[in-house]
């Protein structure tokens, strides 16, 4: 406010003459802060351009790297690398600087006794870009996203496809590109670039887009039936990331582990994460748990699925058993008392042996009680006899499962005058050996030797009873019956 121009006025009033003399006024102010520095990439990449500059105050500062630069371009006089102006830029080259360099820029003012400075560092990036690929949520469009954060200045980086696709579209510290979904894009390689001032060579990293990929432990599973087993289905990393993996059943299927928790009987348990899924089939039947199980998966790129063969083996055959020894307790007919024993060894083999027995009786409805039989249920092979045969009898009703150990079993609360056939089948597992033939208990034999052992000692007690008393009665009496006394006793 107070620069300018002023001027000294004299008058002579005698003489009637002025005279005027002018002063030019120049306030100088500095200007306000101090310095503020940047590194910027210059020349496609190649240098560092180093900028200065103060704005405000009069006269303008003067500005001036400390630093012995390799300056290109725009070099003004003055002292020691001082230029009388708010802002300054120098070019240096990024191959020959040094990482992690720091430059200084010093400015000064007649306005102020002491220079005020800023400084500017020149770093690179660690590491190489990090690529991604990304699918959006209908699998539409892909998302190659290529990004390298860090470093001053900040590296330039641009994709490339196999057909040019982001060449030339150089973006600052990240990039991305969009693609259309389809099959035509499996097994294409893109790659990213990234590119520094103080890098001589030009960093990258790579990724090729492909349908999902996956895997199994075992592509073909065996196990005996009655078992659980579990499939396993891993997926390779791949590009993009795959939907969730799917199981097929043996009927082709969708496996949906909602379904199955809302079933009262569970057939399968379906555990999965990000990178793989496991199904496990419970209680395995070999009628209708057999046959090949799908894992399938698909990304924006395509899909892919892989068999897994289940096979569910039946148990070996178990020994075959006969019946040694069926007979009522008594004769009242009210416990069969019987005994088996083992024929053989079976199939033998892997699973083989025996594990225990099912005694199943059944009622002759010819010879018997025309009675319905209440809660029969039929645990055996059919008995091959003729159909006419086979009508007298009521169907087989198991009585009890015994175990592998045992060879004898007592049947109680039978009914004395029902005909009764009864037969024992070996398990092996699931698997039904061959019953023993059908028998009918047979009645106790009857024992007459204690009976008459028993009547000849009561009929000797009578007998000695009745002479003792005989010979008590003729003493008693030998005055009434002399002669009967006397020939007795001979007295």
């Amino acid at each position: 406010m107070h620069t300018g121009t002023y001027a000294c006025l004299a008058q002579n009033t005698y003489l009637n003459t002025r005279s005027m003399k002018t002063i030019s006024l120049t306030v100088y102010y500095p200007p306000e802060g101090s310095p503020s520095c940047s590194v910027l990439p210059a020349m496609n990449y190649s240098s560092l351009n180093l900028t200065c500059s103060w704005p405000g105050g009069l006269p303008s500062p003067s500005l001036r790297w400390t630093r012995d630069l390799l300056t290109q371009g725009w070099l003004m006089p003055g002292d020691e690398g001082a230029w009388p102006e708010k802002y300054v830029s120098v070019l240096q080259s990024g191959s020959q600087t040094s990482n992690n360099t720091l430059f200084t820029c010093l400015g000064s003012h007649p306005a102020v006794n002491a220079s005020s400075q800023c400084t500017a560092r020149a770093w690179s990036p660690f590491g190489d870009p990090l690529c991604s690929a990304y699918a959006t949520s209908d699998n539409q469009y892909l998302l190659l996203s290529c990004s390298l954060k860090g470093g001053s200045p900040s590296a330039v980086v641009w994709w490339e496809g196999p057909k040019g696709e982001g060449r030339g579209q150089e973006l600052v510290t990240s990039n991305m590109v969009v693609l259309h979904s389809n099959s035509t894009q499996n097994r294409k390689a893109y790659s990213c670039y990234a590119k520094h001032p103080l890098d001589t060579l030009t960093r990258t990293c790579s990724l090729t887009l492909e349908a999902p990929v996956l895997l199994t432990q075992r592509s073909m599973v065996s196990v005996f039936e009655g078992s659980d087993v579990q499939l396993t289905c891993i997926l390779q990393a791949n590009y993009p990331p795959a939907d969730q993996i799917v199981w097929l059943n043996n009927r082709r299927q969708e496996v949906i582990q909602e379904v199955q928790e809302a079933l009262a009987t569970r057939k399968y348990v379906l555990r999965r994460a990000a990178a793989w899924a496991n199904l496990t089939v419970l209680q395995t039947d070999g009628k209708t748990d057999s046959g090949q199980y799908w894992c399938s998966a698909n990304n924006a790129v395509g899909g892919t699925e892989i068999p897994v063969t289940l096979l569910v083996k039946r148990y070996p055959l178990p020994p075959n058993v006969t019946l040694a020894r069926l007979v009522y307790s008594s004769q009242q007919r009210r416990q069969v008392e019987l005994e088996w024993q083992i024929d053989g060894v079976g199939e033998g083999g892997e699973g083989g042996g025996l594990t225990g027995f099912i005694l199943e009786r059944r009622i002759s409805t010819a010879l018997g009680r025309k009675g319905v039989v209440k809660d029969v249920t039929t645990t055996a092979p059919a008995d091959p006899e003729e159909p006419e045969k086979r009508s007298s009898f009521s169907p087989w009703q198991q009585v009890a499962v015994l175990g592998a150990v045992e060879r004898g079993y007592t049947i109680a609360n039978m009914t004395p005058t029902d005909t009764y056939q009864i037969r024992i089948t070996a398990v092996n597992h699931r698997t039904l050996g061959h019953p023993s033939p059908p028998e009918t208990p047979a009645d106790p034999p009857f024992n007459a030797y204690p009976a008459v052992i028993g009547a000849a000692i009561g009929g000797m007690l009578i007998a000695a009873i009745a002479t003792i008393l005989l010979f008590m009665y003729i003493i008693r009496n030998r005055n009434n019956n002399p002669r009967l006394h006397d020939l007795l006793f001979g007295m």
